[in-house]
């Protein structure tokens, strides 16, 4: 396991795991819910509050997982939420009850809080102080295929063996990956044992002194509100593109052929951030992508019937997602400190996925009021640009030194 910390076979373990664990959880849920209606009876509407339900659950586990971490290490907490994901998926495949699917993923909703990238970024800053960027940036790098893998990959489970067979499939994907995975690559941290050894009271009493000198600092409120800010924003958008543009009469072929770009566009911002480790700064990569997803918005404020201004806002909010992914898995250490990294990110997570998960919703809600989207798309424009300020306010009082 040495030779795997020195070089980057951990960090292709763990972003396998990952591209198996978003694309068969959570990029997947949406490819059941049409055979789930048209077998169950139940409404989209219904099918997709359990996927809020266990989103929310996911953001309140954010910081508990974080601090876990923090002290023992991710081996038996991302281990276990593998194992979980596994029997859930199964269990899933057998539902009749729509109760029961929302008590499913209120437990998928604590393995994505134990598996996706936040307790992975904590894992690879704690593993490679020195580098954890480069990693952190390629794993998400490897990890923005998982939608490209999963979402054909499962549509062709579905076609082909029927969607609970498929659900079926999914588990084994998790058992036969990322359990062994997360078991055999994480048994080596460093750091682990002395931290171990050190749990307990007094461990726990120092995450808690940790947490409260975050608390006390302006760029801990900066990053809180820009991510939060961010991320409404964009879970709002990204619920309501496709009803919106539908809205102004876009034909469907359009539409499909803009939002695909959305997903190279990703990939192509995190490649630049790749390419230019070590020359452009976690500050500039953080304003970069919160003034790129405002300027998004803008393009479809101001020109609703340009074709080319749709493909436009489709690289510029799939280039800025991609560049915030790994802005999220950097900025505490870049612009606080590494210390408590797992507790302290975790606390920053847990605003931003509930807000992620509820703004769809209120994004509904201000819809129906104003019987169009004119008003959603001035609040998403709203709360982006509200997140550049609060990313700007968190750089300029970001911790001396860093």
């Amino acid at each position: 396991m040495a030779r795997a910390h020195n070089g980057w076979a951990f960090l292709w373990g763990l972003a396998t795991a990952q591209v198996v664990s978003w694309g068969s959880i959570y990029y997947s849920f949406s490819l059941f819910v049409v055979p789930m209606e048209a077998e169950l009876g139940w409404t989209r509407t219904e099918i997709n509050g359990a996927l809020s339900s266990g989103l929310l659950i996911s953001g309140f586990a954010a910081y508990p997982v974080g601090a876990w971490i923090d002290r023992h290490g991710g081996r038996a907490l991302m281990t276990l939420g593998s194992a979980l994901a596994t029997v859930l998926l199964a269990a899933w495949s057998a539902i009749e009850s729509l109760a029961l699917l929302y008590v499913i993923w209120i437990g998928l909703g604590l393995a994505l809080a134990a598996t996706l990238y936040e307790p992975v970024f904590a894992v690879l800053t704690r593993t490679f102080p020195e580098t954890y960027r480069a990693r952190i940036t390629a794993l998400t790098l490897i990890g923005g295929f998982a939608s490209t893998v999963f979402i054909p990959l499962t549509q062709l489970f579905i076609s082909e063996f029927g969607w609970r067979n498929a659900l079926l499939a999914l588990a084994v994907c998790n058992a036969a990956i990322c359990v062994p995975l997360h078991a055999f690559l994480l048994r080596a941290e460093p750091g682990h044992t002395t931290r171990a050894a050190g749990s307990g009271g007094g461990s726990a009493r120092a995450e808690e002194n940790i947490l409260r000198r975050a608390l006390r600092h302006p760029a801990f409120w900066g990053l809180a509100v820009c991510f939060t800010a961010y991320y409404a924003a964009f879970s709002a958008l990204t619920f309501h593109i496709i009803p919106l543009l539908a809205e102004r009469a876009v034909p469907i072929a359009t539409i499909v052929a803009a939002v695909a770009v959305v997903g190279p566009a990703q990939v192509a911002g995190r490649l630049v951030l790749f390419a230019a480790r070590g020359r452009l700064s976690a500050s500039f990569a953080g304003r970069l992508a919160t003034l790129m997803f405002p300027l998004s918005v803008v393009f479809l404020i101001a020109f609703p019937s340009s074709l080319a201004a749709l493909f436009v806002f489709a690289a510029c909010y799939g280039a800025a997602n991609g560049i915030m992914t790994i802005v999220r898995g950097t900025a505490v250490p870049d612009l606080m400190w590494r210390e408590g990294y797992g507790a302290i990110n975790g606390a920053l997570t847990l605003p931003s996925n509930v807000a992620r998960a509820i703004a769809p919703f209120v994004a509904a809600l201000i819809w129906k009021a104003g019987s169009n989207y004119d008003a959603v798309l001035w609040s998403i424009l709203a709360a982006g640009f509200a997140a550049a300020l609060a990313f700007w306010y968190a750089s300029v009082r970001r911790i001396s030194g860093n």
